[in-house]
This record gives C-alpha cells, sequence and structure tokens, in this order.
C-alpha cells in the first residue's frame, strides 16, 4: 500500500488507516521509517504540519488565530499556539514530545482553549473553520477582530451569512465587531486604517481609482490618499519608484498622500493618529 494514498492534511485514527487499506505491520513498518508520523495514542498524520502536530501532540486541535493564520487570514500574531481542548481531555502531553507530560514551561508557549465548539465537524486535527472565528474574535482586541473578519470576507472564506451565525453564537457585545467590518479591505492594515478615520469622524472613501494615480486605499476629505505600506508589497528600489512617481501624479492634481507603515498601524497607532490629525488640522487652517 502506498502512503501517497494517505491524506496528508488529515489526523486520522488507527482505524481510518485500516479502512485505507493499510495492514497492522504496515501501519508499524510506516512510523517506524518516519513516512506516518504517531503523534499520539491512535492519532496519526502521513506529513508535517507543525501547528496541527503539536496542537494533537498536547490532545487538542489547532484553533483560533494559529488555525486562521494557515488559512492565510489575517490575525493578530500573539506568538502562541492556540489550541482547543475538550473538557473530558486528560493527560495533556508536550507539543514537542508526546511521552512528556504537558509543563508549566510548555503551557507559557500556548493558550487553551476549553469553551465547547458550536459547529463541530468531528475533524481530529483542526477545529471548524466557524468555531475558529468565534474563538478569534474573543481573543483578539476589537480592532484586530475586526480586521480579521474583513480578511475572511474579502478571502471568500465565509459568507455574510455564515458569518451571522457564528455571531449569534458569541455574546451579543461582540456584535459590533461584525458591523463594523467591510470585505474590501485588502489587508490589516487597511481595516486599521479604516477604523482609525471613523475614530476621528472624517469623510473617506476606500479603494478608489484616481486618474493619473490609479487605485489608493483611501481618499479622506476629498484631498488626502492614504496608502497602507507592508513589507510585502513595497519592498524593493522598483516599488518604491512606483510609489514616489504616484505621489508626483497626486501631488500634480493638489492631493496629498500618506503612508502610514504597517507596523505603526499594529503596534504604534497612535503615531498615524497624530499625523493624520496634523495633516487635517493644517489643511483646515
Amino acid at each position: 500500500m502506498s502512503l501517497v494514498s494517505v491524506p496528508a492534511d488529515l489526523v486520522l485514527r488507527r482505524a481510518d488507516l485500516l479502512a485505507l487499506g493499510f495492514r497492522p505491520k504496515q501501519i508499524t513498518r510506516a512510523v517506524r521509517g518516519g513516512r506516518i508520523l504517531r503523534l499520539r495514542r491512535d492519532r496519526y498524520l502521513a506529513a508535517p504540519q507543525p501547528g496541527i502536530e503539536s496542537a494533537v501532540r498536547v490532545g487538542g486541535r489547532l484553533a483560533c488565530v494559529s488555525l486562521l493564520r494557515l488559512l492565510g487570514v489575517f490575525v493578530f500574531d500573539d506568538g502562541v499556539l492556540h489550541i482547543h481542548i475538550e473538557r473530558t481531555m486528560s493527560r495533556l502531553r508536550s507539543p514537542a514530545d508526546r511521552t512528556r507530560p504537558l509543563s508549566d514551561r510548555d503551557r507559557a508557549a500556548l493558550r487553551l482553549h476549553w469553551w465547547p465548539l458550536r459547529f463541530d465537524e468531528h475533524t481530529l486535527g483542526v477545529v471548524p473553520v466557524a468555531d475558529a472565528v468565534a474563538q478569534a474574535v474573543r481573543c483578539q482586541s476589537p480592532r484586530h477582530a475586526v480586521a480579521t473578519i474583513d480578511s475572511i470576507l474579502h478571502h471568500g472564506i465565509l459568507t455574510r451569512l455564515d458569518l451571522a451565525d457564528v455571531f449569534a453564537a458569541l455574546p451579543r457585545r461582540f456584535g459590533t465587531v461584525l458591523r463594523l467590518s467591510d470585505g474590501r479591505a485588502e489587508s490589516g492594515p487597511e481595516t486599521l486604517m479604516r477604523l482609525i478615520l471613523r475614530q476621528l469622524g472624517l469623510r473617506f472613501e476606500v479603494q478608489v481609482q484616481v486618474d493619473g494615480v490609479g487605485r489608493v486605499d483611501f481618499l479622506v476629505e476629498g484631498w488626502l490618499i492614504i496608502e497602507c505600506d507592508s513589507k510585502a508589497h513595497h519592498e524593493g528600489w522598483r516599488m518604491q519608484k512606483r510609489d514616489r512617481r504616484r505621489d508626483l501624479a497626486a501631488a500634480r492634481l493638489g492631493l496629498v498622500s500618506l503612508r502610514p507603515l504597517a507596523e505603526d498601524l499594529l503596534y504604534d497607532p497612535e503615531r498615524v493618529i497624530a499625523a493624520v490629525r496634523g495633516l487635517v488640522a493644517t489643511r483646515r487652517r
């Protein structure tokens, strides 16, 4: 029996491997030869999946922002692995070694989620996406949660109707997160910028086509262009030249350009708020 027939991205039970055509001795040889990973008792994986491996080895499933990040969704990276654990689960193990009990040192690098799942699809390696979204809304600050929902909509992972079901399972106070969402945002920093402009009470349009300049992230009060720059899309001299020429084209039209860094929007939003306030105050004077 070839290992190719084993789904590489699924955590399987021994019964699942037998149903695929493996014989008991073949399973043993595959595990000893490293062709199948035995994560813990009756849990197997055909190919390395670091986050999923660790979660299952502990005794749970990959969850919350850790799963959404794996799917390409924007989340605020808190540097820990989020794992859902069933309330009945005992004998939690180290994420790196299934033979060692989970220690306090291990726990410092993990966030364990114990509340019951609402959309359980009976997968062994990851929680359902809808549950991961509900967990991420509760785990993040409101503004980062809005950015996550924007990303979910933008990538088409869930529809607004799907999200309505997700938020129906959350306390009512989280409803504002869904009401503030906008699937037009192409990145997390764009969402954070939009929330800043809304906080400042400024009139703005998103994803606007400006003649001679091109499409811009925001046109504020009809005269201020804001582009949310990130290293991934604006690195290198060629991209910098393109951006500077766009700024020159905007200046010819009497428009001002502002390019806040993604890291400032994420970690120092007050710096961006002060810059926008300064420009608006000067323009009004």
